[in-house]
């Protein structure tokens, strides 16, 4: 058996700058995501997929995963509960190996050592590179939002973690709005909770239909600290993509900054004046991270 691709290889969880759901079973959707730009797409085995289809979408995994890794995305699976079917489509999926597997409610560290045994058992049985398989909880309770770094320390496999949006509403008993206030505090604290964890987070997707409400929750979520967003449209994915990229008069100051910072430094000064804002450590090191996220 060939191993999995490394997903750690291929692409940094920084620059996964979008992440695009898609119904398991809907194949015209799949060649529109794999069009799309979009970094990660995620066969969606659980709300996306009505059970009578579910075998159906299980069955397309082998084809469609290498497909969507021949266009240079990652390719990512949400399964189902373990409760519910999870095994059922890990044991149909883990042989296409997938880069990423997505668990939904995701909301205990148990969850997430249930999969990483679930997973590795799997791993081991097909000749898959063990730890190979990424593990992304989707965090879509108000427990899971609170819980993120309790089940980012559980297992190796976490890099990254997503922010629900509908199923985080209705368990909040808040009332969805194109503006996304009721989203407000969870997107914040969730963002809090992962850089703390050392892990990545991915916000939540925009689900209406305008790319351009899309693209202007996106450059919210960026000056939160977001550098990943999840999507549900293959259409919002260029927008989002260039929502959360830099333009060239920001990378221009960021070199500035570097290269200034770094002459004050040689001449053994603690700051620099650029364009106006006096330049600290903090600062200099944002930027750098900025261009070293954004190079190539």
């Amino acid at each position: 058996m060939s191993q999995s691709p490394d997903a750690a290889s291929r692409m940094a969880p920084e620059r996964r700058k979008a992440w695009l759901f898609g119904a398991g079973a809907d194949t015209a959707n799949h060649a529109a995501m794999a069009a799309s730009g979009a970094q990660v797409l995620i066969q969606d085995l659980e709300d996306f997929t009505p059970p009578p289809r579910r075998p159906q979408a299980r069955a397309l995994a082998g084809s469609l995963y290498a497909a969507w890794r021949a266009a240079g995305a990652l390719a990512c699976v949400r399964i189902n509960t373990l409760a519910d079917c999870g095994l059922q489509d890990l044991d149909a999926v883990m042989p296409a190996q997938p880069d990423i597997v997505a668990y939904p409610k995701a909301q205990t560290a148990q969850d997430m050592r249930a999969l990483d045994e679930a997973i590795t058992a799997r791993e081991r049985s097909l000749g898959i590179t063990e730890g190979s398989t990424e593990i992304l909880p989707v965090c879509e309770t108000a427990l899971g939002v609170v819980n993120v770094r309790e089940i980012a320390a559980a297992s190796r496999r976490i890099r990254s973690a997503l922010l629900g949006a509908e199923d985080l509403a209705a368990d909040l008993c808040a009332e969805r709005g194109p503006d996304a206030v009721e989203l407000d505090y969870a997107r914040r604290r969730f963002l809090l909770e992962c850089r703390a964890a050392a892990i990545e987070p991915v916000d939540a997707p925009y689900t209406f239909s305008d790319a351009e409400g899309a693209a202007a929750e996106a450059r919210y979520a960026r000056r939160l600290g977001y550098r990943n967003k999840s999507l549900v449209r293959p259409d919002h994915a260029r927008a989002i993509i260039a929502a959360l990229t830099p333009d060239a008069p920001q990378l221009d100051q960021a070199r500035r900054i570097v290269r200034d910072f770094d002459a004050a430094r040689a001449r053994g000064e603690e700051r620099v004046l650029v364009d106006g804002l006096w330049i600290e450590v903090p600062t200099y090191l944002n930027a750098k991270r900025l261009l070293q996220n954004n190079a190539g």
